[in-house]
């Protein structure tokens, strides 16, 4: 693979005019940012390395909305949106994200009184979180992905989950009941507020009656990644095809606001890499109640631009960095592979440099990585291959991850991005 970056300075001779912002329908974007020739799929699982080579690439072309603060791929193509039930992105095999979806769908079976009530999850993955909303609360739910995999997880409350793999559209306007949840699948859409909107006219029109007006307190909660701490830390890793909506907590709410939401909470979790909206909707058009947690379009600018100028040493750093290792003959591994790794080794352009990747979810063991060719090893490979170093994707799962090698007996030193 052939990939080429650069880093524009921000500055009107990048203003694009020809791209209109998704959220606000502004014309014209700042163009700040460019890996071409990348992976269009991260976790499309691979059964040769011949076919994960031959992967189709596209280009990643960040623009900046001056109007609203919102990012967006610019040369993002909807059409390589192919998710399907060998997309693999299952998280619940790590037992520090399972504490934190377990923490989080407590917070909200008691916060909006979830039991024996009706859930809507849009973008479920796998499923784990909707089944596990339906345990806590003894509820019934729809999950709506075109990824699901129908009876992968195991519970008691399966026979009160309806699954249905396809792309949440207009036409799921009647599965709203009595909660609307939606996690990690926004980033992955380009019409953001097609998508925000479309949730909202599901649930009616407000003054049309008894029976509708009670919906007002039907809650939309939203969770995607936080896009302020991937322009102030340079998290280059966190920006890949898929991901073609780069939120911060203003451009979130303001888009909400926009499709006649009223926020009523707005924070981070997982250590300040999840945002996470919660709303209800209003009888009017657009709600003017702004959120304390909001920033202004003018401080993603300064978060925009300090991006710009300084991702490049990023970069250098981590290329000199494996190039050193490769040099001094380091067994180094990624642990990890899923987009972020994509993101790493493309970026950086340093997929010969990296041997092997091992990853803690067992439906990915055996596969190659779209894009990357490397094949996907089980953690037990480590106790054989004693690697000098491992580089963790998500320095979230450091603790884990060192206990773990700590149990197979294995000696090494951690490095998170």
């Amino acid at each position: 693979m052939v990939n080429t970056l650069s880093a524009n300075k921000f500055d009107l001779n990048n203003f694009d005019q020809e791209h209109s912002c998704p959220n606000c329908e502004h014309q014209g974007l700042y163009i700040f940012y460019e890996v071409r020739n990348v992976p269009v799929h991260s976790c499309l699982m691979m059964l040769s390395k011949e076919k994960a080579l031959d992967f189709p690439c596209g280009d990643v072309v960040l623009g900046f909305c001056p109007e609203c603060g919102f990012i967006t791929n610019v040369e993002f193509d909807a059409k390589w949106s192919a998710y399907a039930p060998n997309y693999e992105s299952q998280q619940s095999y790590s037992p520090t994200f399972n504490k934190f979806a377990k923490f989080l769908a407590n917070k909200w079976v008691e916060k909006y009184d979830l039991h024996n009530k009706d859930i809507v999850e849009i973008g479920c993955d796998k499923g784990d979180f909707l089944i596990l909303l339906c345990e806590l609360g003894n509820n019934r739910g729809v999950g709506i992905d075109p990824s699901v995999v129908p009876g992968r997880v195991k519970s008691e409350a399966s026979d009160r989950v309806k699954f249905i793999q396809e792309y949440y559209s207009k036409k799921h306007a009647e599965y709203v009941g009595n909660f609307i949840c939606c996690r990690h699948t926004l980033e992955h859409i380009q019409n953001t507020k097609e998508f925000v909107q479309t949730v909202r006219d599901s649930i009616g029109d407000l003054a049309e009656g008894e029976a509708l007006r009670d919906r007002t307190e039907i809650a939309f909660c939203l969770e995607i990644p936080d896009n302020t701490r991937v322009m102030q830390q340079m998290a280059f890793e966190d920006i890949y095809y898929e991901h073609c909506s780069y939120f911060s907590p203003g451009t979130l709410a303001r888009l909400f606001r926009s499709c006649g939401f009223e926020v009523t909470d707005l924070y981070k979790e997982y250590g300040e890499q999840y945002l996470i909206v919660e709303a209800k909707p209003i009888a009017a058009s657009t709600s003017d109640k702004v959120h304390p947690f909001e920033e202004s379009v003018a401080e993603v600018a300064n978060d925009v631009k300090y991006f710009a100028r300084n991702i490049q040493d990023k970069l250098q750093y981590w290329k000199d960095a494996l190039t050193k290792m490769k040099e001094e003959n380091q067994k180094v591994v990624v642990w990890g592979s899923g987009s972020k790794c994509v993101a790493f080794l493309t970026t950086l352009d340093t997929i010969d440099k990296i041997e092997y990747v091992v990853d803690i979810n067992p439906n990915r063991h055996g596969k190659f990585i779209p894009g990357v060719g490397k094949k996907i090893m089980s953690p037990e490979f480590l106790k054989e291959y004693q690697p000098d170093k491992v580089i963790v994707m998500n320095e979230i799962y450091c603790d884990e991850i060192g206990k773990m090698l700590e149990d197979m007996g294995v000696s090494t030193e951690l490095i998170a991005l």
